[in-house]
């Protein structure tokens, strides 16, 4: 049994299944994403004055994202274009650039998550705050005092092994490479942080720190909202590619059974790339220059 309006338009709406489906489809990611956005609009205009992150986010990374997605619009809509007039080794290379473009943003997100990672605050017992990105921390076997030094951060203690092979460990102190500030105020606003010039290196003694964490979702409401909207955004982007992928690949091979099906195909999934370029251009002021 044939099925219909794959190709010709229905009466009743004047378009083909495949596209009635994506039009309902990104009315219910709207509904998602404008809960977010909303989300986020109240939350920061709740937030006590002086405490809402400013300049955290690296604005030059992000530019050149929302380019690397602007020019994966553009190639999408090439590629479709190629199509419709029958060519279509064109078609294979431009839908190419929007993978690359695709896998190009996922990279450099990936590189602006790692660097949220390894970006710690600690809160001292003096009442200062030490602020920086991790270099080394020391560990001490409770048990023989032997000193371990760590390339990444496990707690204040950890555990290796089980049964009579365990064995524990305590931290003695964090080498951080950032700078210790008296306000905790001045850390959520870098952009009037005159007085550091430069980052260095310093160690804070394990005896010394009262709470320490680093700026995943949990360390507040701006990076709980970051990593949500820009994680959701980034698995759109993930699924968006895997469908380009196939299409590329071994769908493409409706092209020569189907041609005028296979186009639609690579129209609808250009429908969805293009939603996923817009949440984008949304993202990116509101996250990185507001």
């Amino acid at each position: 049994m044939e099925i219909p309006y794959t190709v010709q338009p229905r009466p009743d709406t004047g378009l083909y299944n495949a596209k009635v489906g994506i039009w309902l489809f990104l009315a219910s990611e709207v509904m998602l994403f404008g809960a977010l956005f909303s989300a986020y609009i109240l939350l920061r205009v709740g937030a006590p004055d002086g405490y809402w992150p400013e300049g955290w986010l690296n604005v030059p990374l992000g530019t050149l994202n929302t380019l690397v997605l602007i020019t994966s619009s553009i190639t999408t809509v090439m590629a479709w274009a190629s199509l419709k007039m029958g060519r279509f080794s064109r078609f294979k290379v431009y839908h190419a650039i929007t993978l690359i473009c695709a896998v190009t943003f996922l990279c450099i997100k990936s590189s602006e998550y790692h660097d949220k990672w390894i970006h710690y605050e600690a809160t001292l017992k003096d009442g200062t705050f030490a602020d920086g990105h991790f270099r080394s921390a020391v560990y001490v076997n409770t048990a023989s005092n032997e000193k371990l030094t760590q390339k990444s951060f496990h707690g204040m203690e950890y555990t290796t092994g089980t049964g009579t092979n365990a064995q524990h460990f305590a931290l003695e102190s964090v080498t951080l490479n950032g700078h210790i500030v008296d306000d905790v105020k001045k850390l959520y606003n870098l952009h009037s942080l005159h007085e550091v010039v430069h980052h260095e290196d310093f160690t804070v003694q394990a005896s010394q720190i009262k709470r320490i964490e680093n700026y995943g979702p949990w360390h507040n409401t701006y990076t709980a909202l970051y990593f949500t909207l820009t994680g959701l955004h980034a698995l759109h982007v993930i699924g968006g590619a895997i469908v380009i992928a196939f299409l590329w690949g071994p769908g493409s091979k409706m092209w020569q059974t189907d041609p005028e099906r296979f186009t639609n195909r690579v129209e609808i999934s250009g429908l969805f790339w293009h939603f996923v370029d817009l949440v984008w251009i949304f993202l990116f002021p509101v996250l990185y220059l507001l």
